[in-house]
């Protein structure tokens, strides 16, 4: 893992770093990040690691959590180059989007190809910043909307180093429902009940797919975006229970 740079403002450090072809974001506390619990977050489809609403969930995690937050670039978002493919499914979102048309099916199928591609690198990531003296092995969380969803889900089937989740909106399909069963950490799940793009009922059925033990549905009216500031500090709560918490106020 190379840093490439690094500014501080307000109590909180902010390192961009490059792993091979990948490329990610960092953000920690002033103070110190010895026991703090590390947040992996995953950016929506068609944005980046540093997506306006991912930022401040980042900082307010850091800043009223004491957390340590890495965010990375999905194959062929940010600062990483579409390949062939990937630009034909964005082309095709495009186009049905113009169109008036439906997007969800297509919107599925680029997310998967993406996630099963984002899931390695995820764990890859982890390896890396584990490595790092001033994280190492603590516990650690993750928390995504849309495409950070289906990896999320992904991920926290795959990876025992994930010990809580918290997910938002997202396209549900069957495969997604599957593999939500195997996923038994907490779960908190954010439904933005008036969305037109989302379907409820299968947000629903996802959530109850979750075999978790412990998980938490939140429906709130509106669309998926901006999420509000009570959201956010809700998801940020969630994990200070789950995951740990150092230096909450």
């Amino acid at each position: 893992m190379q840093f490439t740079s690094e500014t501080t403002s307000h109590g909180v450090v902010e390192r961009h770093f490059n792993l091979g072809e990948i490329t990610g974001v960092l953000w920690s506390p002033t103070s110190g990040t010895a026991g703090s619990p590390l947040l992996l977050m995953g950016h929506s489809g068609g944005m980046h690691k540093r997506a306006p609403g991912l930022v401040a969930s980042a900082l307010h995690g850091v800043a009223t959590y004491g957390f340590t937050v890495a965010a990375i670039d999905a194959p062929g978002h940010g600062d990483r180059p579409r390949n062939r493919e990937d630009q034909r499914w964005a082309d095709a979102i495009h186009r049905a989007r113009a169109a008036g048309e439906p997007i969800a099916e297509i919107v599925i199928d680029y997310s998967w190809s993406l996630a099963q591609r984002a899931v390695p690198e995820w764990q890859r990531t982890l390896d890396a910043l584990q490595a790092l003296p001033d994280i190492g092995l603590g516990p650690v969380g993750y928390g995504g909307m849309t495409l950070g969803v289906v990896t999320g889900v992904l991920l926290a089937a795959a990876e025992p180093r994930i010990r809580a989740a918290s997910f938002g909106a997202a396209f549900v399909d069957d495969a997604l429902i599957e593999a939500a069963g195997r996923v038994t950490i907490p779960i908190e799940y954010r439904i933005p009940w008036d969305d037109e793009e989302f379907n409820r009922d299968c947000a629903v059925a996802l959530f109850t797919a979750f075999a978790s033990t412990e998980k938490s549905l939140h429906a709130r009216s509106g669309g998926h975006y901006p999420v509000p500031d009570d959201e956010r500090d809700s998801s940020a709560r969630f994990f200070a229970r789950n995951v740990g918490r150092l230096g909450a106020n």
